[in-house]
């Protein structure tokens, strides 16, 4: 018999606030976390516009050493991490951390630490290349200091599937714990890549927004007038437990984790396959892996990215998987406000659906001004909704062809 998966904690560091609360409210409000690039003079750039992080001061959080031994993409996971593991009411006293293990993928890893040993090699030499580079810049970082920090011995992996990475992350530790390897795993996915090479390399490909005189209108999901996603950088991770653990400690059980499934486009390194297909199988088999009828799902959190090709492409998906259930589906995109955060955004996301299932609201899509013919569902425009989900699909895709779904029901005991 298959072990059942439940959601014990949630964790955030995004550009609409370093907690979840304070990010569930902003995307309720319809709060846009986009705006001028402050972390470096972007005037030269094509693009000056990206959703960072604001007010996150690692020295605060966990002293200057900590703070200057990891990259801010670890950092962000360990803060993420933190607040994870104090929601679901975990303590590892006494060698208790040994059935937990952890799972956070990057879709790029420690880029502003390579970019600044870099940097350093050209002005000071190589003798002055920091020993700390290596283990600061190797994409399973954050995974290692989540399992120092807590003392957790149990499996300890990383994953990059670019922006598929924080579903993946989530999909795989659930399997572990399906197959008794391990009680209770820390999952989810961070980033930090807001640096000028990186985001000139996203421009050159045609992927980002230039809409720079007006940053918090940029991120437009399936609107007529979309021209590219916008960059953000931080983290999301849940606890996942054992429904038999979670029982044990009598935690507040938040979601159920039923169904999750990994597929790949194999046609293209940066486009989606234009049919959709990929998408429309990785859908299909979490419905199947969940064991739940299609006219069951109420909600879809779509990848949703606002760049030309995704939302038509995810659009034709959903329709193929759904039929005529398709346009009674509620679907939004977390992106139009804190834009995309690469090898996080699916933990993020994921985040968002099990908050939407506790409370019954939808947040918007907002920025849904000119809706694109080709983009003809129930999107959630522009003012939050109450829907009372019971389940819920959080679509990802990413570079490479990878695509990854998370199904999650409402928890009701018994069910």
């Amino acid at each position: 018999m298959r072990r059942r998966v439940v959601v014990t904690g949630l964790g955030a560091v995004t550009p609409l606030g370093n907690d979840v609360p304070t990010m569930w409210e902003g995307l309720l409000t319809g709060r846009s976390g986009i705006g001028r690039i402050s972390s470096f003079d972007p005037s030269e750039l094509e693009v000056q516009i990206a959703a960072e992080v604001k007010d996150f001061d690692p020295v605060a959080l966990f002293g200057r050493k900590e703070a200057r031994r990891n990259d801010r993409f670890a950092l962000f996971a360990m803060e993420a991490a933190r607040q994870a593991i104090a929601d679901a009411g975990l303590r590892f006293d006494n060698g208790q951390g040994v059935d937990t293990g952890v799972l956070i993928g990057t879709g790029i890893g420690g880029l502003l630490t390579l970019l600044d040993a870099y940097d350093t090699f050209l002005a000071r030499g190589a003798r002055r290349v920091s020993p700390l580079m290596v283990p600061m810049m190797m994409p399973n970082a954050a995974s290692a200091a989540v399992a120092i920090a807590h003392g957790l011995r149990g499996p300890n992996l990383s994953l990059a599937t670019a922006c598929a990475t924080g579903t993946h992350a989530i999909g795989e530790a659930a399997e572990m714990i399906r197959r008794g390897q391990a009680e209770v795993m820390i999952c989810g996915g961070s980033e930090a890549v807001l640096a000028p090479v990186a985001l000139s390399g996203f421009k050159n490909m045609g992927a980002l927004s230039t809409r720079n005189d007006e940053p918090e209108r940029a991120s437009r999901p399936f609107d007529a007038e979309r021209d590219g996603f916008v960059a953000g950088e931080g983290a999301g991770v849940v606890v996942l437990e054992s429904l038999e653990h979670a029982r044990g400690h009598d935690a507040l059980i938040r979601a159920e984790l039923i169904g999750y499934s990994a597929t790949a486009d194999a046609s293209h390194i940066t486009a989606p396959d234009e049919d959709g297909a990929g998408l429309s199988r990785a859908m299909t088999l979490a419905l199947q892996d969940g064991g739940v009828a299609l006219e069951a799902v109420d909600y879809i959190n779509a990848h949703g990215t606002s760049t030309p090709l995704n939302d038509r492409t995810e659009t034709k998906a959903i329709r193929a998987v759904f039929g005529p259930h398709a346009d009674r589906l509620a679907i939004n995109s977390s992106k139009s406000m804190f834009g995309h955060l690469i090898g996080a955004t699916g933990a993020v996301e994921a985040i968002v659906c099990v908050r939407s299932l506790e409370t019954g609201w939808m947040h918007a899509t907002i920025n849904l001004e000119n809706p694109d013919p080709e983009c003809d569902l129930d999107y959630v425009p522009n003012q939050p909704r109450q829907v009372n989900p019971r389940v819920a699909l959080s679509n990802s895709s990413g570079f490479g062809g990878h695509n990854g779904c998370l199904l999650l029901r409402r928890w009701e005991d018994g069910a």
